[in-house]
């Protein structure tokens, strides 16, 4: 049983997230950044760094590999299909700047979601959100809700 509230803290030099109570990793998965690189810039696709929240989950109880577009559910992904496209998919922890520098993340987008490009998970692979592998995202976000702090550094 947690005493505290969890926290998420993301790694971008260990391509890994881990699920924090107090000082202690309570779980890690292997996760992706932005290709482009680290930054806040409007339009640049890099991963901000800092401290945020969540601030909206969407995806309670939608299947495995659901499609999200403008996070609502469209359709279910087909690991069959091969598709160019960064899919948003399962899960989506929408993530809100608590910091000057990362004050635009929520206006950007900027989410920890399941992805369709699971074969890159563990490498610089994203548009600027953390991509997590479906099953992941299902573990992670069953652990945690709105309000939980993370820390991207």
């Amino acid at each position: 049983m947690q005493q505290s509230q969890p926290k998420i803290q993301v790694s971008v030099t260990d391509q890994e997230l881990r699920l924090m109570d107090g000082d202690q990793v309570v779980h890690s998965w292997p996760i992706s950044t932005s290709k482009f690189g680290l930054g806040s810039e409007e339009g640049s696709f890099k991963t901000p760094l800092g401290k945020f929240r969540v601030a909206e989950e969407f995806g309670d109880d939608a299947p495995e590999g659901t499609i999200f577009k403008g996070r609502k559910p469209v359709g279910t992904w087909n690991p069959a299909e091969s598709v160019d496209e960064d899919m948003v998919l399962t899960r989506i922890l929408w993530l809100e700047g608590l910091e000057e520098q990362n004050a635009n993340t929520k206006e950007r987008y900027i989410y920890i979601h399941g992805t369709n490009d699971e074969e890159k998970i563990g490498e610089p692979a994203s548009i600027g959100c953390v991509r997590m592998k479906n099953a992941d995202v299902i573990a992670l976000y069953d652990q945690v809700g709105v309000g939980t702090e993370v820390e991207i550094v």
